[in-house]
């Protein structure tokens, strides 16, 4: 959809409206002339019948004449004449500047019935003065908000698609295995006790798959909510994550993963839900062992800045390709090499994890190089501190 216009511009009158101008114009100037005449009539036999007016009008003039010493006070057309065309001038100018306006308006309510009729692009064009301005710029504000709500909304609708869509395959698939393997078993196609046992545990990890992936959706949600209570509570950050560092060492030792804490602080105090805090970090090391490829080594910093606690969460595998990385932080997005169905996942923790950070006021970002892939996090470290902006990266 294109604008009608690209730049501001006057309002163009047509034919019929100049015409309609004119004839505004012409019948003022006629009724002002016969009001005029009238009022000489009327002001004429006022004289006529006042003897005394007459003669205080005669001495004013007197007056005028001997102390300026002109004559022209004696004739009094010098005087009501230019009065009478001074009035009527402005009365003309008054009559068609408001003619002209409420054309204006008949221009503005067309361009509003324009946009109305699904032309959310186009904006009110003209150039005005005063009221009539603020009165434009005011529609096209709003043209603009209404734009961006239906944007919105189809951005919303669009997102609940893909969630809908995303959520039927991820479940679909180990359904259909559970279902698959339980038939043989209740059709009896097996051999031996070992192949029903075979079959039971695929079901049971396909089962936990599906759990795993509804528990997600549920955190999820929870999160996306805007009003989700966050228990703040005073906590050392540097505790909290060598403690997590600590559940972990089993799981990074089996597939020869050191995890290691580095900090500069013997301790960080800081305000925040210590529970959905530890469910970020477990995120991003659960991610880290997970999509690491080739990585040994997994270095946890933690740093003070300011006003706010800044914790990087890094390994060194292989790194992440630049047009992943923008879209790492979308829910069900995994980047392509880690689609195997030897690695499992849902692909939501990093977006459960940039929620929780949002809703502490603090973000979340991601880099990667040949050394390491780091996702970084601020946190402010007091309750209602304000929201610190990310810096360009």
């Amino acid at each position: 959809m294109q604008n009608k216009v690209e730049k501001k511009k006057r309002v163009s009158l047509t034919s019929k409206e100049v015409s309609e101008l004119i004839a505004e114009g012409i019948v003022t100037v006629i009724l002002l002339l016969l009001l005029n005449v009238a009022i000489m009539v009327l002001f004429t036999q006022m004289l006529n019948n006042s003897p005394d007016l007459t003669d205080a009008i005669y001495r004013s003039k007197d007056i005028f004449a001997s102390n300026l010493g002109s004559d022209i006070f004696w004739s009094g057309r010098n005087f009501v004449i230019p009065f009478f065309i001074i009035i009527d001038v402005l009365i003309v100018f008054w009559r068609l500047i408001r003619r002209y306006r409420q054309m204006q308006l008949r221009h503005i309510i067309n361009e509003l019935h324009y946009i109305a009729n699904g032309n959310y692009d186009y904006r009110i064009p003209f150039e005005l003065r005063g009221d009539l301005s603020k009165v434009v710029d005011s529609i096209n504000g709003l043209v603009d908000s209404t734009v961006a709500a239906i944007e919105d909304e189809r951005e919303i609708e669009k997102s609940k698609d893909e969630l809908i869509t995303n959520v039927s395959h991820d479940i679909r698939t180990p359904l259909t295995s559970i279902i698959g393997y339980l038939g043989l078993i209740e059709d009896g196609q097996y051999q031996s006790n070992e192949e029903i046992l075979k079959y039971t545990s695929i079901a049971y990890k396909k089962a936990k798959q599906m759990k795993s992936l509804v528990e997600d959706l549920f955190e999820y949600s929870k999160v996306r909510q805007p009003s989700v209570p966050i228990n703040n509570v005073s906590f050392d950050m540097v505790q909290l994550l060598e403690q997590l560092a600590a559940d972990f060492e089993l799981e990074a030792k089996k597939k020869n993963v050191q995890i290691q804490i580095e900090t500069k602080e013997a301790q960080l105090v800081m305000d925040g839900d210590t529970e959905k805090l530890v469910r970020v970090f477990n995120n991003l090391i659960t991610n880290a062992l997970k999509y690491g490829t080739k990585a040994n080594k997994i270095a946890i910093v933690i740093e003070k800045a300011k006003n706010e606690a800044v914790v990087t969460v890094k390994n060194n595998g292989s790194p992440i390709p630049r047009e992943a990385l923008d879209q790492l932080f979308d829910r069900f997005y995994r980047v392509d090499g880690s689609r195997s169905q030897e690695i499992s996942g849902t692909g939501l923790g990093l977006a459960i994890a940039q929620n929780i950070v949002n809703l502490h006021g603090g973000y979340i970002y991601a880099q990667s190089n040949d050394d390491w892939t780091s996702f970084i996090i601020h946190l402010p470290l007091y309750k209602n501190q304000m929201k610190p902006t990310p810096d360009n990266h």
